[in-house]
């Protein structure tokens, strides 16, 4: 089994903490449906979120998922101008046995174009 890296990303509407548990729970969820994975193949996800929302922790929408035992992190964006706004980011480590070019990004709504490269 080998480690890989899955990235996503989705832009919110608004910042509110229950719109942000729904988006980036559909966020979570595409990206294991994708990649036909299970919370126990996570080994860690970072998250990332643009400094312009403060309604909750982008982590806590996957503990509301159930994913309880994985290694999560939160941390702000760079405050870089004309950059997307309301963005939460993925980076999760997996195990897979699928070859790097079969992993499948995930880029919902207006986020897919971030990375238009490898956004499926």
């Amino acid at each position: 089994m080998a480690v890989r890296a899955v990235r996503g990303a989705v832009q919110l509407e608004r910042d509110e903490a229950g719109h942000m548990d729904e988006q980036v729970g559909a966020l979570l969820t595409e990206v294991l449906e994708r990649n036909g994975l299970t919370a126990d193949d996570l080994i860690s996800v970072w998250f990332t979120a643009t400094p312009d929302l403060h309604s909750d922790f982008p982590a806590a929408a996957a503990r509301k998922l159930g994913i309880t035992d994985v290694p999560l992190i939160c941390a702000q964006e760079l405050d870089i101008a004309g950059a997307m706004p309301r963005v939460v980011r993925i980076l999760a480590h997996i195990e897979s046995d699928k070859p790097r070019s079969e992993i499948a990004h995930v880029y919902l709504g207006a986020a897919a174009a971030l990375r238009k490269d490898i956004a499926q």
